[in-house]
């Protein structure tokens, strides 16, 4: 089987995990000839872990000047990964990039006209994409036989960390180094699935509260409200210090509603349209005929390992991708959208002014404490 010659960029918490994947034979036609670290340690550590043959560097740009892969996996602090794409695309190297697309907007829209302006594979590793319960809500929802939306709602609170995770790296948990808290970090996979089921909002309220349950200076609570196009609302509620925490997604719609919550989604079904019963029903307590059933769903959740198939796949045979590389900044938007509205304390339309939110978030950046990181590389299996 011909295979795709794979440089992994960053070989922390992700990168190492990307790695096992393939090394399993998760991914077989990937094959990993080269990795980037900055940090000494990682690099030991790759060696040892790795044949002989591959080619080790520090930094990114080296790896895809060398011309030993075909394709590269980035896998580095946040505010690198537009930078290190564009270059990678402008190189002739596919690109597949870690969640999120980028810090701001503006960065990543940069990003995407690269993209565009080339002919390699662009993709980004949004793994919830290929659950199969979230696969499922995007087709009911999307399909139209649950007619519009009305109300969503999502408190997604089950992202616990410990102050070891935050105090491992030196950029993690900082307006400097990782660009944001919950928002930037655990909840991109949240963001790309709100708009890839329900679509944009139009207008965003939002709550962030920074350091409220770890010592760190972004946010790790966050409550906000948004309004969509068409008047419906909804409210997404996140935490990384809710113990034990709760995942549940309710989407409430004209026939009916879903509920997606301990691996199980749920279809609360309507007999008629509720705005066609409201309308015509004689009795001022009547309520609309219902059914509830568990919807069910291929079974398929191949996480990682699924993105990193497909991605291959796309290069080999021009198959499918999980996410094309250009939708990350839908994702981004929306929590763009909601560090705005909680540093100004109002409400932001949407699309947002990009350079008032780069202003207020580099006044951020500039009084953004140095940390040293402890250094350690957790098992991340389990932890999406």
């Amino acid at each position: 089987m011909e295979k795709v010659r794979l440089g992994i960029i960053g070989i922390g918490n992700m990168g190492t995990n990307h790695l096992k994947s393939i090394q399993e034979g998760k991914v077989p036609e990937l094959e990993v000839t080269a990795v980037a670290d900055r940090e000494e340690g990682r690099i030991a550590w790759a060696k040892e872990h790795m044949p002989a043959e591959t080619a080790f560097f520090s930094e990114g740009t080296d790896l895809i000047d060398a011309g030993v892969c075909d394709a590269v996996l980035i896998a580095v602090p946040h505010y690198q990964h537009p930078e290190l794409t564009i270059y990678a695309l402008e190189q002739g190297h596919h690109v597949l990039c870690e969640k999120p697309a980028g810090v701001y907007t503006a960065q990543v829209r940069k990003m995407n006209e690269a993209a565009e302006k080339s002919d390699r594979v662009f993709a980004m590793m949004f793994n919830q994409r290929t659950n199969c319960i979230y696969r499922k809500m995007h087709e009911l929802v999307t399909g139209g036989e649950l007619g519009e939306i009305k109300r969503v709602n999502w408190i997604v609170t089950d992202w616990y960390r410990t102050q070891s995770y935050y105090d491992s790296g030196s950029w993690r948990a900082t307006w400097d180094g990782e660009g944001g808290g919950v928002l930037l970090n655990q909840c991109p996979h949240n963001m790309d699935l709100l708009q890839w089921i329900c679509g944009m909002p139009v207008k965003v309220r939002a709550f962030c509260h920074n350091g409220k349950w770890h010592d760190i200076e972004v946010e790790d609570d966050v409550t906000a409200y948004m309004e969509y196009p068409n008047g419906a609302t909804g409210v997404f509620v996140t935490s990384t210090a809710d113990a034990p925490g709760t995942n549940r997604f309710e989407i409430t719609m004209e026939m009916g509603k879903l509920v997606c919550e301990n691996d199980r989604l749920m279809l609360h079904r309507l007999a008629e349209n509720e705005r066609t019963f409201c309308k015509t029903a004689k009795g001022g307590f009547d309520t609309p005929e219902c059914t509830v059933t568990e919807v069910e769903t291929d079974g398929i959740n191949e996480q990682h390992a699924g993105v990193l198939k497909a991605f291959a796949g796309r290069i080999l045979k021009g198959t499918p991708l999980v996410a094309d590389g250009v939708e990350g900044i839908n994702g981004l938007t929306l929590s763009n959208a909601m560090h705005l509205s909680s540093w100004l304390d109002r409400e932001i339309e949407v699309p947002f002014d990009e350079n008032l939110f780069l202003e207020e978030l580099n006044k951020r950046r500039a009084s953004s404490r140095k940390k040293e990181g402890t250094g350690v590389v957790f098992d991340t299996e389990g932890s999406y």
